[in-house]
């Protein structure tokens, strides 16, 4: 079965993604793999030298982080549209590429946040760093269509 690769942060702009990830497998009888990649552990976290407290913390922002993406697993499901969600840690760029790699999508689908040029610059961008090296055609949604739907007066 062909694949439609979603890419997610459960930012404003995540909904918007997976609906038109879930969209665009319904019409081409394709599944939605629905990927969120996770900071990776601090150095630490693997020994006892690590702070209790920031290992439990740790762990528990990864259960929510799965309690979410199973539940967009499961909207997307609800639309009659084969969906399996993934949660994988480590650098989100190298990562992102990497699960394209594997899977060998039809589609990227993702959001852009539309940070100004300036953050851009100083600290890169996911959406740019997928869209150089995918494998295969990107779909970036917008976070603000209304804000760019109209030009300003």
């Amino acid at each position: 079965m062909s694949t439609i690769l979603a890419l997610v942060d459960f930012s404003d702009v995540t909904a918007a993604v997976v609906e038109q990830a879930a969209s665009m497998a319904r019409g081409l009888e394709a599944e939605v793999v629905i990927l969120h990649v996770a900071a990776p552990d601090p150095d630490f976290v693997g020994y006892e030298a690590g702070p209790q407290t920031v290992r439990d913390t740790v762990a528990e922002h990864l259960r929510k982080e799965h309690r979410d993406l199973q539940q967009l697993e499961d909207k997307v499901r609800a639309r009659g549209v084969a969906a399996t969600s993934l949660l994988v840690q480590g650098p989100t760029i190298e990562k992102c590429l990497a699960e394209a790699a594997r899977l060998q999508p039809l589609l990227v689908v993702l959001g852009s946040h539309g940070h100004g040029l300036l953050r851009e610059l100083l600290v890169g961008s996911v959406t740019e760093g997928v869209l150089r090296k995918a494998p295969c055609p990107v779909l970036v949604v917008p976070a603000r269509v209304e804000d760019q739907a109209s030009p300003a007066p």
